[in-house]
């Protein structure tokens, strides 16, 4: 297992340096000038400057070697240039929003498989029978909605009609408790730090805040993790030793249980951990729709404002999930089944 590990941890830095190179080429299509944004981690030191000194100073019409070796160097010390949406460094914009779109993930995932996984299995040891049917017919229903028709379904039912549900992260009055001094900011995010503050009531909003988004990833979310285990399960349900172990007389239980289930898992681990990167990497459509601070919707204006710092930035982080995640769902793997640290 140890050595299996080190092998994949052997590749993360050569990912990670073919992703910076890409993003830098994407840099590198940019004037001299607009390029400026992404050294500068000022707007005061635009002021009356001199541009042409500027690009100069920085370098930005050296070698292409040469002007990569210092934007890496850049990067390790956190300078990811300026953000004109967030108003503040990149770096430090990046880091505010990203625990609004962790607590979103955490809320949405956990159901989004444990649903998606248990009804999957349903379906599959009903197949061909009235439960598989309803539920295989509840799944497309939810496979087929796009994500900012339904958000907008849950906003028009949950807030406009009942009035619970409300877009945005937090109430007025919450906001300004967890930006008082007296409140501690541990993690970032707004449930979590309210329950280590006491302040439940601050909790109680930022779940209603947290409802609407949360259920429309969800549904959206689980029909697609349903279909794979359903598939998965049906196939490994006819392989031999299936069949012998029933053949052996042993329950039904112990046979789904432990023969069928962790065989059928590996599928499902691929789908669960590139759900789980797709969320963390900002799920652009639903915090718009709902007006939350995360990564997501910080993305979406800098692209509307062309704001190239931000949007390079965002890139680079978004690489880094990516490439963290599929190294962890190849973990996952291996504690799956065994056979695959013999690969």
């Amino acid at each position: 297992m140890i050595f299996y590990i080190i092998r994949r941890l052997l590749f993360l830095p050569l990912t990670l340096f073919g992703i910076s190179l890409i993003v830098f080429l994407m840099i590198g299509t940019l004037s001299p000038y607009q390029r400026l944004a992404t050294f500068i981690n000022s707007p005061e030191r635009l002021k009356g400057a001199d541009l042409d000194k500027l690009i100069e100073l920085y370098g930005l019409d050296d070698p292409i070697i040469v002007q990569y070796a210092r934007w890496v160097k850049n990067l390790f010390s956190g300078n990811l240039g300026w953000s004109y949406v967030g108003k503040e460094p990149v770096y430090e914009a990046i880091l505010k929003r990203f625990p609004y779109t962790l607590e979103l993930t955490i809320f949405a995932v956990i159901p989004i498989i444990l649903l998606g996984t248990w009804m999957g299995i349903l379906s599959a040891l009903h197949h061909n029978r009235f439960l598989d049917h309803s539920l295989r017919i509840f799944a497309v229903v939810g496979w087929s909605f796009p994500d900012f028709v339904f958000g907008l379904l849950v906003l028009m039912v949950f807030y406009s009609t009942l009035g619970v549900f409300p877009p945005g992260t937090l109430s007025i009055w919450a906001e300004e408790v967890i930006k008082s001094p007296t409140f501690r900011q541990i993690t970032g995010m707004p449930t979590v730090d309210a329950l280590l503050n006491g302040r439940i009531d601050v909790f109680v909003d930022a779940l209603r805040h947290l409802a609407g988004p949360v259920l429309t990833l969800v549904y959206v979310g689980f029909a697609f993790i349903l279909r794979i285990t359903r598939s998965s399960m049906l196939e490994v349900l006819q392989r031999d030793y299936i069949r012998t172990a029933r053949a052996k007389g042993l329950a039904e239980r112990v046979v789904i249980n432990k023969h069928a289930k962790r065989n059928a898992m590996i599928p499902v681990a691929t789908v669960s951990g590139q759900t789980i990167i797709g969320l963390l990497a900002g799920t652009v459509i639903v915090e718009t729709i709902f007006n939350r601070s995360g990564i997501g919707s910080f993305m979406a204006l800098a692209a509307q404002q062309l704001d190239y710092a931000s949007i390079m930035g965002g890139t680079l982080f978004f690489g880094f999930i990516l490439v963290i995640g599929n190294l962890l769902v190849d973990i996952s793997y291996a504690l799956i089944d065994p056979r695959v640290r013999l690969e």
